[in-house]
């Protein structure tokens, strides 16, 4: 707050400053912004390398500035596709040893979605067991283009364990979202999960291979709405359990029903908002 940076600008539009870093965040090549109540709002999107050093105070307090984070050299940009499924099971990520040179782990939940196991070792609630995906693993909306949440995905050169727990940058570029931005944390993996693909958690969204939310929640056999893709209108989500309903509504709303757009990605470093809630974070 109250600070700026000089020179450097890529492009300006006018919108209110708490969408100016999800703007920043969605357009290529935009590295840093400023925003200034010049013209009723403009967002001034800049470029080139910068550290939050090179930041002037301002004596205008409205004013507002800030710095993307940098992608990780060691997986670059790559373009890739997503879908949707929420199938109740503890995630893949949640067992132990499932992060290199780490002892973390997802945290998985009892029947009820919210009581945290202490033991890692607690079976999977889609093979008789006692685990199954928190209900706060679930996406939101930052703003009207910026959105956290959690994903399977398949990364190639990435094993497993290279990818439970570090976070993506997607960016969309078909569809109604075309031009939002989803940050996720890998928290699964899923043996339907093609090369360069992030299945993203979304309630509501389909069970795929495995319906763990019959044994949580006494969903239908198939789950709510298709096996693969879930529901299909947002009246449907008021079939789910209250605790993860506004996750399928998040599908319709910040969303836009957006069927399986695709996207392109890198690796970020995790929000604290989403380390936060999966209690899980890598040391690279």
């Amino acid at each position: 707050m109250s600070c700026d940076f000089h020179g450097n600008d890529l492009s300006n539009v006018q919108i209110s400053s708490e969408l100016c870093g999800g703007k920043c965040a969605a357009t290529d090549g935009c590295t840093h912004f400023t925003w200034t109540n010049w013209n009723g709002g403009t967002c001034w999107m800049k470029q080139g390398p910068v550290s939050t050093d090179a930041a002037t105070p301002s004596n205008d307090p409205s004013m507002v500035c800030g710095v993307m984070d940098k992608p990780d050299s060691k997986t670059p940009k790559a373009e890739g596709k997503t879908t949707r499924y929420w199938d109740c099971c503890k995630p893949s990520c949640s067992w132990p040893g499932k992060v290199s040179g780490s002892n973390t782990y997802v945290k998985s939940c009892g029947k009820d979605g919210n009581y945290v196991h202490n033991d890692a070792n607690v079976a999977s609630g889609c093979g008789g067991g006692g685990a199954f995906t928190c209900n706060n693993q679930k996406p939101w909306a930052v703003n009207d283009q910026l959105a956290y949440g959690f994903a399977a995905a398949s990364i190639p050169g990435l094993e497993e364990k290279d990818r439970c727990c570090a976070c993506f940058k997607l960016d969309f570029t078909s569809g109604p979202v075309l031009g939002k931005t989803m940050i996720v944390q890998v928290t699964n993996s899923g043996d339907d999960v093609r090369p360069h693909q992030f299945d993203l958690q979304i309630p509501g969204g389909g069970v795929g291979l495995f319906n763990g939310c019959r044994p949580q929640w006494n969903s239908p056999a198939n789950g709510w709405g298709q096996v693969y893709g879930g529901v299909s209108s947002r009246q449907e989500c008021d079939a789910l359990p209250e605790p993860i309903r506004a996750g399928c509504e998040f599908r319709f709303d910040w969303f836009k029903q957006a069927d399986n757009p695709t996207m392109t990605y890198s690796r970020v470093k995790c929000p604290a908002e989403l380390t936060g809630i999966t209690g899980c974070s890598r040391n690279d």
